[in-house]
């Protein structure tokens, strides 16, 4: 059987997040040596790291992450390959619309795989490709539930504050969106996916552990 490959980033104090999001922070609460038993307390926002997108994290009334079907976050994807990008890139419909010139097959999630992962930690993380709206578009008519990225943001982090379009396209169609993947790159075209959120009440989204396996 193939291996299962994490696509998850680790969860570490002082981990990259969006502008403006809370902080991460791990400290520890209990210890065995004092306590008899070690306990750590974790401070972070809903979308640190590797996580989901729900819809009402852009929706007004849009269903939280406790109301996901967590069957939309586990089954075959498809991975497209967006090739060699430069910062701020777009990867358009048309530079990947051959890789689905048939449809999605029974896929439902689908994988952008850009490489940008390598550059987590650093600076240059945030000057990451984005995602044409009519990509998103033309994905949904085909019949994908969960857009996920190996980047900050499927649309632009320096300039979020004029919009962000994906978000409201794939969102606003009670879809999903999961940021952060990493290592999309070293797939194959096609996996089984399994990233499941936490069943946080009421909450906009959440970090979820992802992993696939080629099918």
């Amino acid at each position: 059987m193939a291996r299962w490959v994490d696509l998850s980033h680790e969860v570490l104090s002082g981990m990259p997040v969006f502008p403006g999001d809370p902080q991460v922070s791990i400290q520890p609460a209990a210890t065995v040596s004092v306590d008899g038993f070690e306990v750590h307390s974790l401070h972070l926002g809903t979308h640190s790291g590797t996580h989901v997108d729900a819809p009402s994290h852009v929706i007004p009334g849009g269903h939280t992450v406790d109301a996901i079907d967590v069957q939309d976050l586990i089954g075959e994807a498809i991975v497209l390959r967006a090739g060699a990008l430069n910062p701020g890139a777009t990867v358009t419909l048309e530079s990947v619309e051959e890789q689905f010139a048939d449809g999605l097959g029974d896929a439902r999630i689908v994988l952008v795989a850009t490489g940008w992962d390598r550059h987590w930690g650093s600076e240059l993380y945030r000057d990451h490709p984005v995602l044409e709206p009519q990509l998103a578009e033309r994905l949904l008519e085909v019949g994908a539930r969960v857009i996920g990225v190996d980047t900050l943001n499927p649309d632009s982090t320096r300039a979020a504050d004029q919009g962000l379009p994906v978000h409201d396209i794939v969102l606003g169609s009670k879809r999903l969106i999961v940021e952060n993947l990493r290592e999309l790159t070293q797939l194959p075209a096609r996996v089984t996916f399994v990233g499941l959120p936490l069943r946080l009440s009421g909450m906009d989204g959440s970090p979820i552990r992802a992993v696939a396996q080629p099918l």
